[in-house]
C-alpha cells in the first residue's frame, strides 16, 4: 500500500456564472491535464436568493458530462430534447451532453433561502464525444449510504466502495464519487485505485490529509480528540486537495468532524480544445461546434 502525496491544497475562488449566480470554483479553465478526466468543479452555496435566483438560463454543452449534486434547495432543469424535472436535497443528475444539448438550470432555495449544491464536469474521450445525449437522474433514497463502526458515513454516488455500488452507470471515465462524513478526531484511510486521478473537496468542518512525505502525527503541534495531528495541514471549508499517485488517502477529522467529497477517475490522456461548455479534441472540432450553434444545426436528430 502507498499513501498518495498531497500535490496541492487551495481554497475555492469566488466567481460568477450563468445570469449572475455567485459561487466558488475549486478548479476549472486551467490546465486540463491536472485532474484529467475532470475539467471543472463549482460549489454553489448561498443564503441570499438574490445571489442565485437568476440561475443558469439556456446554454449549450458538447463533448462532456455534467454532474449536479444538490444538498439543500432544489434545481429545476429543462432541455432542448423536451426533458424537464427537479432535483431536490440529496439528488444527483449525471448528464452526458455527448453530441450536443441546450439546457437550463434554475436553482430555488429552501423556505429560509438556503441553496447548496455542486457541479462537476467530466471530459468524454474522442470516440464518445458525439454520442447521443442522455440523463441519469438519481433520487437521494437510491444512493447507498454506509456507516462504519467508528461513525464514518459514506454516500456512494458513483463507483464501488465498501462493497456497495452507486446507482449511476456507464460513465466513460470510470469515476468514483463519494460523499464522506467523519466524526471528530477519527482517523480514517480510504483506498483508491492507483490508476485514478483523485481530489478531495472539504465543505464542512476541517481535517488533516496525510502527505506521503509527512504523514499526520509527524509534527506534533496539537491534539484533536486525543489523537495527534499536524495542525498545519488542516484543511477547512471550501478547500480542494489534489493528490498524486498511490492507492490510499488518510484523513484525520478535526474537533467538529469533517464532511468532504472524494472524487477520482481514469485519465483520458487526449488533447483538449475547450471554450466554455464545449470541449472537443481539436480547434477544428471546436470551430465546427460554434458554426453549428450559429446556423441552428447544433442539436443532432434522434436516431
Amino acid at each position: 500500500m502507498s499513501l498518495r502525496p498531497t500535490l496541492e491544497t487551495r481554497k475555492a475562488v469566488p466567481t460568477m456564472e450563468g445570469a449572475g449566480v455567485k459561487l466558488h470554483r475549486a478548479f476549472g479553465f486551467q490546465d486540463p491535464s491536472e485532474l484529467d478526466p475532470f475539467l471543472l468543479f463549482d460549489d454553489f452555496r448561498n443564503e441570499n436568493p438574490r445571489d442565485y435566483q437568476a440561475g443558469f438560463p439556456w446554454h449549450p454543452h458538447r463533448g462532456i458530462e455534467t454532474i449536479t449534486y444538490v444538498l439543500s434547495g432544489t434545481v429545476d432543469h429543462s432541455d432542448s430534447l423536451g426533458n424537464s424535472g427537479r432535483l431536490g436535497a440529496g439528488d444527483v443528475q449525471w448528464m452526458t451532453a455527448g453530441s450536443g444539448i441546450l439546457h437550463q438550470e434554475m436553482p430555488k432555495g429552501t423556505a429560509s433561502g438556503q441553496m447548496h449544491g455542486f457541479q462537476l464536469w467530466g471530459n468524454l474521450p474522442s470516440d464518445q464525444k458525439m454520442t447521443a445525449p442522455r440523463y441519469q437522474d438519481v433520487q437521494s433514497r437510491d444512493i447507498p449510504e454506509i456507516t462504519d463502526d467508528d461513525g464514518t458515513t459514506v454516500r456512494v454516488i458513483v463507483g464501488e466502495f465498501w462493497g456497495r455500488t452507486g446507482p449511476v452507470d456507464g460513465i466513460a471515465a470510470d469515476p468514483q464519487y463519494l460523499d464522506i462524513s467523519i466524526p471528530a478526531g477519527v482517523k480514517k484511510t480510504f483506498r483508491i485505485d492507483t490508476y485514478r486521478r483523485a481530489f478531495a473537496y472539504v465543505f464542512e468542518g476541517e481535517a488533516a490529509f496525510a502527505d506521503a512525505s509527512r504523514p499526520t502525527g509527524v509534527l506534533l503541534e496539537k491534539e484533536v480528540a486525543g489523537q495527534e495531528v499536524n495542525i498545519r495541514d488542516m484543511s477547512g471549508d471550501r478547500t480542494l486537495i489534489r493528490f498524486g499517485t498511490g492507492d490510499e488517502v488518510t484523513v484525520q477529522a478535526g474537533v467538529d468532524g469533517v464532511r468532504f467529497l472524494l472524487i477520482s477517475g481514469a485519465p483520458i490522456n487526449e488533447p483538449v480544445a475547450w471554450h466554455g461548455p464545449i470541449v472537443m479534441n481539436t480547434q477544428a472540432e471546436l470551430q465546427q461546434a460554434f458554426r453549428e450553434l450559429r446556423n441552428g444545426t447544433f442539436i443532432r436528430p434522434a436516431h
